[in-house]
């Protein structure tokens, strides 16, 4: 029997005070792991960590505020900790605003790849976690969607995971000693269900769900819903929408998983039922007891019709499976905004929920 490596002890997580990146904090705390987070906080807040640490009733290891591009000061990181694994989630994650800033999205999401991959490799860190997206499958021509499917990235966005991907594969083909799970993550969405972690972006959000929790409380006059004539059976987009806290479940499973052996692999991360918008807004009503109001306005550029995922494969090497539904994605973010009004700070002034 060919030998197993020990699980690795101390992950270092970029990225880790976004929405994924927290909420996986937890996760990896919870099971023991020794976390060190990395994040610059151009779209997260560090209070969010407190957060983990006030839930997870550990505290993470060490924090560092720095862009992974800038190489010596990650390399500094590296030589503070003994990481034996990491898990890379810091990118620009917006599919509208990367095709009104593509080469910032490149810049940042493939040059900060490649600068972690320099940086690991100068510390004999070969194992790592690849947090990617369904978004790289563009118009698939089948759905549900499987991780055989060609990449046909529609946008800035997908197309620098996607180059992300293909750097990935390319380094273990080359070089034996690297091993590197790649998740294609659907929609995740939802919260922590103590109300105290959710998704709170700097300014405006540009996801659903967080849109969606403020159109119900008056953060914003009503839900900007783009396009109802696609050829779905309501004419909204169909999406994916798994549960944060299922998604970081599959990560933490990935690194449990690093030492079955070299080279890359990839695997879809999704509920595997499709939901339209006007579901997820049916839905979110029903469980928060308020009226979304909501106009219709044009496509965006690069949207997609439909993508639902085949999570197949992961539920037959891991033996993960989804534990949450639609309705306790509605019901976690609910009450991360009810209880969370302002986000992770004051300053961040997010609307108080109204009565009634």
């Amino acid at each position: 029997m060919a030998r197993r490596e020990p699980v690795p002890s101390t992950v270092l997580v970029t990225g880790g005070a976004g929405f994924l990146g927290s909420h996986a904090c937890v996760e990896f705390l919870d099971h023991g792991y020794e976390v060190v987070v990395v994040d610059n906080y151009c779209n997260s807040n560090p209070q969010a960590l407190t957060r983990v640490e006030r839930i997870a009733g550990r505290f993470v290891g060490a924090v560092y505020e720095l862009d992974i591009r800038d190489r010596r000061a990650l390399s500094a990181v590296f030589d503070r900790h003994a990481v034996d694994a990491v898990v890379h989630f810091a990118a620009l994650k917006s599919l509208s605003g990367s095709t009104r800033r593509p080469v910032e999205y490149y810049d940042i999401n493939v040059g900060g790849t490649t600068a972690l991959l320099h940086t690991m490799h100068e510390h004999g860190v070969h194992r790592l976690v690849f947090s990617s997206t369904c978004s790289i499958y563009g118009r698939p021509t089948t759905v549900p969607v499987d991780e055989s499917a060609p990449a046909r990235p529609t946008t800035p966005y997908s197309a620098s995971k996607w180059l992300s991907e293909q750097i990935l594969a390319d380094v273990c083909r080359r070089r034996p000693e690297y091993t590197v799970a790649c998740l294609r993550h659907f929609n995740p969405a939802g919260a922590h269900p103590s109300g105290l972690l959710g998704e709170a972006p700097r300014g405006a959000p540009e996801n659903l769900m967080p849109n969606l929790t403020q159109a119900a409380v008056g953060g914003q006059e009503r839900l900007q819903i783009f396009g109802d004539d696609y050829p779905t059976p309501d004419g909204t987009a169909i999406r994916d929408y798994i549960h944060v806290l299922d998604s970081v479940e599959a990560h933490r499973l990935a690194l449990d998983h690093l030492s079955d052996g070299p080279g890359m692999r990839v695997y879809n991360v999704g509920l595997g039922e499709g939901r339209s918008v006007l579901d997820l807004i049916r839905a979110f009503e029903q469980v928060s007891g308020r009226t979304v109001p909501y106009e219709i306005g044009p496509r965006r550029p690069g949207d997609v019709a439909e993508v639902v995922a085949d999570s197949s494969a992961v539920t037959r090497e891991w033996g993960w499976r989804p534990a949450r539904d639609l309705a306790d994605i509605c019901r976690d973010a609910w009450r991360f905004q009810l209880l969370s009004p302002y986000g992770y700070a004051e300053s961040e002034r997010r609307p108080r929920p109204t009565d009634g």
